[in-house]
């Protein structure tokens, strides 16, 4: 009996990486073991970089939170020690915002804390 392979499947499974790989360069778009290779790659960078996004956002917040506080005349710690001992319950996401955005609001925040 000859053997049966599910050609369906498997094609379907190819098609499937091709897709994903288009837009690639050369034969990483096109070449089936060279396109699989190149999207398993970029699939393993995509996950990693969905934490690494968060972690790389948040040192943007502080960043700009700290050269706010600094302009007031006090640290980013000493910042957010206060906003904590005031039960200021607002997120390095607003007060980045405020700070970049809206300076009298953050500077208003910053004398109720002071």
């Amino acid at each position: 009996m000859p053997r049966s392979v599910n050609t369906v499947a498997s094609r379907a499974r190819r098609k499937r990486v091709l897709k994903l790989a288009k837009g690639y360069f050369g034969r990483r778009k096109n070449v089936w073991t060279v396109a699989k290779n190149a999207v398993e790659k970029g699939l393993g960078y995509a996950y990693r970089d969905r934490k690494v996004k968060k972690r790389e956002f948040r040192k943007l917040w502080i960043q700009r939170i700290n050269a706010g506080a600094r302009q007031e005349g006090l640290s980013y710690s000493a910042l957010m020690g206060a906003l904590k001992k005031a039960n200021i319950d607002l997120n390095r996401k607003v007060l980045a915002d405020l700070a970049l955005n809206n300076p009298a609001a953050f500077k208003a925040i910053v004398e109720k804390v002071k």
